[in-house]
């Protein structure tokens, strides 16, 4: 069992910077990492991922050289810089976990958190 636990988010300007994190807790030492978005009156799209024990980054090509995934792993914690946000970035923003690959499906879920870029 995974239990993802989210903080960070708010409300930014255009050009701003946030920080999302993920605390995990449970087995998850072999898991795949990353974070999904959805929009209003959008589907859930992937953002970002990675694996816990290494290995390659993935990102969407919208926010490629934009965002940025890593890990702590002495404090069980992935995290999403995000730079240069934009209006088109808002949308609640889910950490997941999977045993395989991360998708829309996937096993474990954070409780979503709020980003709203301003104009």
């Amino acid at each position: 069992q995974v239990q993802l636990v989210q903080s960070g988010g708010g409300l930014v300007q255009t050009g701003g910077s946030l920080r999302l994190s993920c605390a995990v807790s449970g087995t998850f030492s072999s898991y795949a990492m990353g974070w999904f978005r959805q929009a209003p009156g959008k589907e859930r799209e992937f953002v970002a991922a990675t694996h816990w024990s290494g290995g390659p980054i993935y990102y969407a090509d919208s926010v490629k050289g934009r965002f940025t995934i890593s890990r702590d792993n002495a404090k069980n914690t992935v995290y999403l810089q995000m730079n240069s946000l934009k209006p088109e970035d808002t949308a609640v923003y889910y950490c997941v976990a999977d045993r395989r690959v991360i998708t829309t499906r996937s096993d474990y879920w954070g409780q979503g958190t709020q980003v709203t870029v301003s104009s």
